[in-house]
């Protein structure tokens, strides 16, 4: 399995607290984030939502598609949202949120192996290429959250 991981961090002229809410309501991704085509809940969880389950499927600019289930593992409101992804992938993303000023501080954690194995046999040619399609998704993550907001961009690290 080919190992990846992947730091991204968004700063949007936003509210903590609307950034959450639009984070947390991923079945609306496909509405405002052009990479996510499908997401569906297969499990709420509890009231706080830990131990949900959903399927995302992703389509970056490379033309093929990514499909996993992911259960939230940890949720400390305005702060953190974790979950550990199996399928086609496998591991975990965390979603980390701070507030500087009136700017909401995004950054997203993503530490995952692959389970396809054209993926897995070209990987250590492809990686190049597999992290721009990964940071290219994360960057229609970034301007679409913003056009929804109807607010700035500050600025988009990737690493």
């Amino acid at each position: 399995m080919a190992q990846f991981q992947f730091v991204t961090e968004w700063r949007i002229a936003a509210p903590i607290q609307t950034v959450c809410d639009v984070v947390s309501h991923c079945r609306d991704w496909p509405v405002w984030w052009r990479g996510v085509e499908k997401v569906e809940e297969f499990d709420p969880g509890d009231e706080n939502g830990i131990g949900s389950l959903r399927r995302f499927t992703w389509r970056g600019r490379l033309p093929y598609r990514l499909t996993f289930d992911m259960r939230i593992t940890r949720i400390i409101p305005l702060t953190v949202v974790e979950g550990r992804a199996s399928g086609e992938v496998e591991g975990i993303g965390r979603w980390h949120f701070t507030a500087d000023e009136a700017v909401t501080v995004v950054r997203y954690e993503w530490e995952v192996r692959t389970n396809r194995r054209w993926m897995n046999i070209i990987a250590p040619i492809a990686r190049p290429l597999f992290k721009w399609n990964h940071d290219q998704v994360m960057r229609q993550g970034a301007e679409g959250m913003a056009r929804l907001l109807n607010t700035r961009l500050i600025s988009l690290r990737q690493g």
